[in-house]
């Protein structure tokens, strides 16, 4: 595990990609750090979450500019209900506004978005919001854009148990058959997913928070204490560099 420090400033930036290097297929990343973010600059918490979501706009194109395939983000998760009224509230109606304004833009970048989580609790017009942006972007194939909304780990094994219970192969069965990784994972809610081979958390806290818990059982992780509207392409840089110079043996031992 890294802990890196990375506040410079947008540079003018030369990306290539590069096919020697060694880029995650799947990156995902832990958005923390918006609200401190925020009182830093003496703001209201709600302005450190939209300069969040603008800063997740830039994200996009930088990520699929390194060439990476798949990359899911942390926005909301079943925890963040316990947060003030308002807030969630806020969190929310900004859901709405990036979602309805945004997508050709994330079209425009060849992505597919796609939201990972469970529905209850979210409310309708926003589910509705959603469904529309993932058939609007369905057919794009350069980067799958996942954004984790109301996502827990936990809640998500715990679904995909409960679903599994109903397949026809198991059903009115003997409850000591066995069950394979590849019958319960086929349940998850996005099941043709790679695992996140990159793991990046801002903000300088050191957990998962519940966050792609299966998925990321082999995940490589970097931790780094910028705040996530200040994570910048050198921030993005740093933590990809340091994931190329890794050597992912899996529980096993090198060649």
């Amino acid at each position: 595990m890294s802990v890196s420090n990375s506040n410079a400033d947008n540079k003018d930036l030369n990306l290539n990609n590069n096919i020697d290097k060694k880029v995650p297929r799947h990156l995902a990343i832990i958005l923390d750090g918006n609200g401190r973010w925020a009182k830093k600059r003496g703001l209201p918490r709600l302005m450190g979450h939209r300069a969040g979501l603008r800063k997740l706009e830039e994200m996009v194109r930088l990520v699929k500019r390194e060439g990476i395939r798949y990359f899911s983000v942390y926005a909301f998760s079943t925890e963040n209900w316990n947060r003030p009224w308002t807030e969630v509230q806020g969190l929310m109606s900004l859901f709405r506004f990036y979602i309805k304004h945004k997508v050709k833009e994330v079209k425009a970048e060849g992505a597919r978005i796609r939201f990972a989580g469970r529905k209850d609790k979210l409310p309708e017009d926003l589910l509705e919001m959603m469904r529309w942006a993932e058939d609007e972007t369905k057919d794009e194939n350069i980067l799958d854009f996942i954004l984790c909304i109301n996502y827990g780990g936990r809640a998500e094994i715990l679904d995909a148990i409960n679903n599994l219970r109903h397949d026809d192969k198991f059903l009115n069965k003997d409850l000591n058959i066995d069950i394979t990784e590849e019958d319960l994972r086929k349940y998850f809610y996005l099941p043709d997913v790679p695992d996140p081979d990159l793991i990046i958390r801002t903000s300088g806290e050191l957990r998962i928070s519940n966050f792609w818990l299966w998925e990321g059982a082999y995940s490589e992780f970097y931790f780094t204490d910028t705040y996530w509207p200040d994570f910048d392409y050198d921030a993005l840089k740093a933590a990809l560099d340091d994931y190329a110079g890794r050597e992912r043996r899996y529980g096993g031992l090198k060649k």
